[in-house]
């Protein structure tokens, strides 16, 4: 019951996230060459999806410490203004895997818990068929790091929105030119995982205290 408590507590401080992606999902194939679908929707937390605003999106892989620009699909975005994009997935960006997200940096918006980094939403990993490329042994290494992983959602609508609102309140440094994979530039490493890590341990900390002494009283 108290560990309950502690963890629901954790979870509702780190809710910060707007922008809740409904497609692509963990259960989700896009195939090279053929156009596919990325949409959202407000989740009814705040920053509203007016105040996350452009956003840049792009299709990645790594983990929740690393992460690598493989294609931009749009280098701006309102996402209040619109719910849809559509792009055709790049078969060169990387091999058939299902170690790709989509990941939305707003171009305005600052985290909520450290302003030194960008308002940030992240699909769960999905799958790309029928692709031609290769992942360069810096990429791989990042897809092997997955001690934080996954990035984003799960396959249950419940399970996905949780994941991915935590996710979004780390941030790591945006790599905003397309790149292929032998010269894909490997965003900058920055707090992401570690950045919620400490807020994740300093609200776990104060909760605990404010639980255990409404316990003794």
């Amino acid at each position: 019951m108290f560990t309950k408590a502690v963890i629901s507590l954790v979870l509702a401080a780190s809710a910060l996230a707007n922008v809740f992606i409904t497609s692509p999902v963990a259960t989700t194939t896009f195939t090279a060459g053929q156009q596919a679908t990325i949409s959202w929707q407000d989740d009814g937390t705040t920053p509203s999806l007016t105040s996350f605003g452009a956003a840049l999106v792009g299709i990645y892989t790594g983990n929740a410490n690393q992460q690598t620009l493989l294609q931009t699909v749009s280098p701006s975005i309102d996402v209040s203004a619109t719910s849809s994009i559509t792009f055709t997935p790049d078969g060169t960006i990387g091999p058939n895997s299902n170690e790709y997200f989509v990941r939305f940096t707003s171009l305005n918006l600052k985290d909520a818990t450290n302003s030194q980094f960008p308002a940030e939403a992240f699909s769960a990993k999905f799958t790309l068929t029928g692709m031609t490329g290769t992942f360069n042994s810096t990429i791989q290494a990042e897809i092997n790091g997955q001690s934080t992983a996954p990035i984003g959602a799960t396959a249950t609508s419940s399970a996905s929105k949780t994941m991915m609102t935590i996710s979004t309140t780390s941030a790591a440094s945006i790599s905003s030119s397309k790149t292929s994979p032998s010269t894909s530039a490997t965003a900058t490493k920055t707090g992401a995982a570690g950045k919620v890590g400490v807020t994740g341990i300093t609200c776990f900390v104060g909760a605990a205290a404010s639980l255990l002494g409404a316990m003794l009283l």
